[in-house]
């Protein structure tokens, strides 16, 4: 008799709020989840999300704020959930199901490296990425001389991720790190090369 007591308290609105306000992993237990209930358990720890029965925008967005790889957990994606995803941490790009330009420049400003989840890479995306870190040119799939020149201003050892040296950008990576020496294509300007080698001795 006291276990059929015990179960039907989880049916009451007023007994779950109380329980997951002091546990929120109790959501669990809620047989009729309401929309306070599931942002009391949200609120306490994201990850609840994975509990909850239906997931409302404000629920996800919520969760998604808190941790952005809760962006998986989450059923129904839309365009504001991924971006406050992507705000909170650009690598969950990588499980936002619909990119659109807006959530993959947000996601790359977070995190330079959110780049290699990029399906369709533009100009600005590629841009705002290496101007964070040079590096991130590994990841541009079309290389153009402005993200090169972009990618060697931020930091010369970008160079040896250029597909197509040109004069302009082997002389802008040298001038940020002349150590970037080692990544001239010699045979390509060896009068370039002579004139910085002496800076490294």
């Amino acid at each position: 008799m006291s276990t059929k007591k015990n179960l039907l308290k989880w049916y009451d609105e007023e007994y779950c709020l109380k329980q997951v306000k002091q546990d929120c992993w109790a959501l669990r237990y809620v047989k009729n989840q309401s929309e306070e209930i599931c942002l009391e358990a949200i609120k306490q720890n994201g990850c609840v999300l994975q509990d909850v029965k239906n997931q409302s925008e404000e629920i996800c967005l919520e969760a998604v704020k808190q941790n952005g790889y809760i962006l998986q957990d989450v059923k129904n994606q839309t365009e504001k959930i991924c971006l406050e995803a992507v705000k909170q941490n650009g690598l969950t790009l990588q499980y936002v199901k619909n990119q659109t330009e807006e959530i993959c420049l947000e996601a790359v400003k977070q995190d330079c490296w959110a780049l290699q989840y990029v399906k369709n890479q533009t100009e600005e995306i590629c841009l705002e990425a290496v101007k964070q870190d040079g590096l991130a040119l590994q990841d541009v799939k079309n290389q153009t001389e402005k993200i090169c020149l972009e990618a060697v201003k931020q930091d010369g050892y970008a160079l040896q991720f250029v597909n197509n040296q040109t004069m302009d950008v082997c002389s802008e990576a040298l001038n940020q790190n002349v150590k970037a020496i080692n990544y001239i294509d010699i045979k390509k300007f060896p009068e370039l090369y002579e004139k910085y080698l002496f800076m490294i001795k």
